[in-house]
């Protein structure tokens, strides 16, 4: 029925949006679609949405205005977190076939029979509180790396946030079924895991399973490596921390959102730790793990902040041995307490703040990767090959250039670190995965 049509798909917002877009080509790759390149025509375009910024739902209209260029009669759906929270909104933009909530995206096809383009775009969206089982994702698309969902929503009231009105409660599957998953990602090749979810440290379900229990499980199937993509730094326990630092599968490389190093904004912002929290959890990774990188999640111009506390934040950070930062411009959101809030911050000061924060983190970066010049770090070959070399990435995250001869996983000296967080190595083992030792290439 469908053997001649053509579906493109893109992809906003984070990890686990990607890991659920996957799910959804394989529900259109079993009825026999095309899958081909989003820039270029398709008979069908698919776009998974977030809206964590207003920039997001901006770019979700721009590639709207993308596609219909590429193909005026393209029969297009929007799904996902900008579709659950303003679906109206959403089929008022002109071309717009069908959106689809966050629980509806992954029934697309018990929904519609056919992709015919009518006059106006119709809504399939659900309350949030029907958001309460777990659907099961992992992507596939890259050759080495796999994104595997173990969580989705959130209980957290944070008061700029919208995931808990676009994702519903948190909610996990049980571990036998992660590790099934787990299993069935290491047969498709794929050397690493990347775990997601909304707020994946929140992992738990009715057989009071635990983060903890989970990585404990997963470190026994025999796949490479694991990173966690994003944890609270209240459930970063020190028993995760030891866990990782021991593990062979589990990297040296954790992304911990902050959001404010001032004690009053992060109160605002009704986050669930304390600035001495935070900073317990990087000393405590360090003191086991000195190699280890570490990121950072940073909000600037929230309601409220003053130069004061945007110091306080500089500061904290600048003292920080963390390894880079994720900076973004508060962006307020309907339905979140912080609209509502007084004392908006200008636009041109969260610029301002922006610039110099992510000037810190170059900063940050540059000190990280230097020390690592003349050492060795195992590293998974994983990139396209430009100009003989081929990229990688090192257990702890610096991205390396090797000859493009090997594969797999290597352990490769560093030789000269070129810029923008880049290495020139050399390679002085391939590493046997199955025995997991080292073979000398001298």
């Amino acid at each position: 029925m469908f053997e001649n049509l053509q579906v493109a798909f893109h992809t906003l917002g984070c990890k686990l949006n990607f890991s659920e877009t996957s799910t959804i080509i394989r529900q259109f790759e079993d009825r026999k679609f095309r899958i081909t390149d989003f820039e270029g025509f398709a008979d069908v375009y698919v776009i998974n949405t977030c809206s964590v910024t207003e920039n997001a739902d901006k770019e979700c209209q721009k590639l709207i205005r993308k596609v219909l260029r590429q193909n005026p009669n393209a029969y297009v759906v929007i799904m996902g977190c900008y579709a659950q929270l303003k679906p109206e909104e959403i089929t008022q933009i002109p071309g717009v076939d069908l959106v689809l909530g966050s629980k509806e995206k992954f029934h697309l096809f018990d929904i519609i029979g056919n992709f015919e383009k009518r006059d106006y775009g119709h809504a399939f969206v659900g309350g949030i509180e029907e958001l309460a089982v777990f659907k099961p994702s992992f992507s596939s698309e890259e050759r080495t790396r796999a994104f595997l969902k173990v969580q989705d929503g959130c209980d957290y009231p944070c008061t700029y946030c919208t995931i808990p009105l676009a994702r519903g409660k948190s909610r996990s599957p049980y571990i036998a079924d992660v590790v099934h998953l787990a299993e069935k990602i290491l047969k498709k090749g794929h050397q690493e895991i990347v775990l997601t979810g909304v707020n994946v440290g929140d992992f738990h379900n009715d057989r009071k399973e635990t983060f903890l229990d989970l990585i404990q499980a997963l470190d026994e199937v025999p796949i490479p490596r694991i990173r966690i993509s994003s944890i609270e730094p209240n459930l970063l326990s020190d028993e995760i921390i030891a866990f990782v630092a021991q593990s062979k599968r589990f990297m040296p490389h954790f992304h911990i959102p902050l959001q404010s190093g001032s004690p009053e904004i992060l109160r605002l912002m009704k986050r669930r730790y304390k600035r001495e929290v935070y900073q317990s959890r990087v000393e405590k990774i360090k003191s086991l793990m000195p190699h280890a990188c570490i990121g950072v999640d940073v909000i600037v111009g929230f309601p409220d902040e003053t130069d004061k506390h945007f110091q306080e934040t500089y500061d904290f950070l600048h003292e920080l041995p963390v390894s880079y930062l994720h900076v973004f411009s508060y962006s307020a959101r309907d339905n979140t307490p912080a609209a509502q809030m007084s004392n908006q911050v200008p636009q041109e000061i969260k610029t301002q703040r922006s610039k110099i924060l992510r000037n810190l983190s170059e900063k940050k970066k540059h000190f990280f990767a230097n020390q690592f010049i003349g050492k060795q770090r195992a590293v998974l070959v994983e990139g396209k090959t430009v100009k003989g070399k081929v990229m990688g990435h090192t257990d702890n995250y610096l991205k390396v250039w090797i000859p493009e001869s090997y594969q797999g996983i290597v352990n490769v000296k560093l030789i000269e670190h070129i810029g923008n967080d880049e290495f020139i190595g050399e390679v002085i083992h391939t590493i046997n995965l199955k025995e997991e030792k080292l073979v000398n290439l001298k």
